[in-house]
């Protein structure tokens, strides 16, 4: 525009018209481009949960493991130490040690429905034999 004396540096769009077809077109391709990069990022976040979620069973099974062995050391222990009292009182008093033995066999073998048939002559009998009424 040098008869005017203006030197033109820029020009800007503002707004670009489109016939329909074009338009719904250029909509379209906007559209499809959102939900390429709307389901990247729904891939990455459920490969993420998966990877979560491995940890959190690898976790849980490590609490778990360690949560036997540790239960397991202490039935163990309880149970030597019931063999090392057992062992004691049966030393020093072998006759309450077969009675506690002969009762707890009976807490085990009987309840309110069973119906026992024996012999008069029967070992297991042997403290019943002698209760007197």
């Amino acid at each position: 525009m040098p008869e005017f004396g203006i030197e033109l540096l820029d020009v800007r769009i503002k707004r670009i018209n489109y016939i329909e077809e074009v338009r719904e077109k250029v909509y379209d391709r906007m559209i499809s481009e959102r939900r390429r990069i709307a389901e990247k990022f729904r891939s990455e976040g459920q490969g993420r949960r998966a990877e979560i979620d491995g940890e959190r069973q690898k976790e849980f099974q490590r609490i778990t493991s360690e949560a036997y062995r540790k239960a397991q050391r202490i039935k163990g222990e309880a149970d030597a130490e019931a063999t090392r009292i057992y062992a004691n009182s049966f030393g020093r008093d072998p006759e309450f040690y077969s009675f506690i033995q002969t009762l707890e066999s009976y807490r085990n073998t009987m309840n309110t429905n069973t119906t026992l048939i024996l012999n008069t002559d029967s070992e297991y009998l042997q403290y019943l034999k002698n209760i007197r009424k």
